[in-house]
């Protein structure tokens, strides 16, 4: 750990999420059965990453999630139009 790295506790969607300073948080959006594209990027700051999670419209057949890098489980949220 460096010495400016902070650890963060934070509530998301009803679940305690603890991240550092360091922790990369990826907004991604995908059409269909393809691939997801990174939309956008953010380092140590998971209520930017949703607030950008938050503003993007979907309709069928498109989708997108929210990662934290690195992580056991690194989908936080994920949503497809419908």
């Amino acid at each position: 750990m460096g010495k400016n790295m902070k650890i963060i506790t934070s509530e998301f969607d009803g679940k305690k999420i603890t991240y550092s300073s360091e922790t990369n948080f990826i907004v991604q959006d995908g059409k269909g059965k393809g691939s997801y594209k990174t939309r956008y990027s953010f380092k140590g700051n998971l209520s930017q990453a949703v607030f950008y999670y938050n503003a993007i419209n979907i309709r069928a057949p498109y989708k997108k999630r929210l990662l934290m890098m690195p992580a056991k489980k690194s989908v936080l949220a994920r949503q497809i139009g419908g």
